[in-house]
């Protein structure tokens, strides 16, 4: 299965590579968009819950990998101004 990284920058500035244990990133984010904040966090869920089942369809057990990074981003969003875009910088596979 090939994992990937996409590099973000947040409404404040900083930048985070985040990780997804499968492409389907991809198929919610394009890299140079924009996306409020809310509409990210919704998107990342999606697509990190999505990655972590097929994680699990192929070796019987979810992506615990996959699970911290959606973690991470839905704390890193609540330190985040209201009304701010979060930014995707690149893919890297």
């Amino acid at each position: 299965m090939p994992e990937m990284h996409f590099h973000i920058r947040w409404p404040d500035g900083r930048r985070e590579a985040c990780y997804s244990p499968s492409l389907v990133v991809k198929d919610f984010l394009a890299v140079g968009e924009s996306y409020a904040l809310d509409d990210f966090v919704d998107k990342t869920r999606t697509a990190l819950n999505i990655a972590s089942e097929r994680v699990r369809e192929k070796y019987g057990f979810a992506c615990s990998s996959a699970m911290a990074q959606l973690a991470r981003i839905e704390t890193a969003a609540k330190r985040q101004a209201p009304g701010g875009l979060v930014t995707v910088e690149t893919f890297e596979t």
